[in-house]
């Protein structure tokens, strides 16, 4: 097991802190409520019921006391995440701020005149 593996599993246990999930590998883990869901959690109960099934993402493993640490957020995240957009720049060129600075006389000079008037 390894963080970023992905599991599921089922909720055996519910606690004010967070959930112990059974996960279908022969391991428990615990999801923290702040790794349930982005933003505030009032009822941990209200989202998460024993016997539900979740899929989770490990985020952190002690393998000395074999403890998982598991998220249903980062999960959400991800598939929240935006595509690449095409930007259209020069940015492939690598020069900077070359452009700006060779710029930056003339659109000083253009400035003033405009308040000038």
């Amino acid at each position: 097991m390894k963080i970023g593996d992905k599991f599921h599993g089922t909720i055996t246990g519910i606690k004010p802190y967070g959930a112990f999930v059974a996960l279908d590998n022969g391991t428990t883990g615990l999801i923290h409520i702040s790794e349930i869901k982005t933003g505030y959690i009032d009822n941990i109960h209200d989202i998460l019921a024993v016997g539900d099934r979740v899929d989770v993402q490990v985020v952190d493993y002690d393998e000395f006391n074999q403890k998982v640490s598991l998220s249903i957020r980062t999960l959400e995240e991800e598939k929240h995440q935006l595509s690449h957009r095409h930007r259209f720049s020069n940015s492939r060129l690598k020069i900077g701020f070359k452009p700006l600075a060779a710029n930056l006389d003339t659109w000083i000079k253009e400035g003033l005149e405009h308040f000038k008037h």
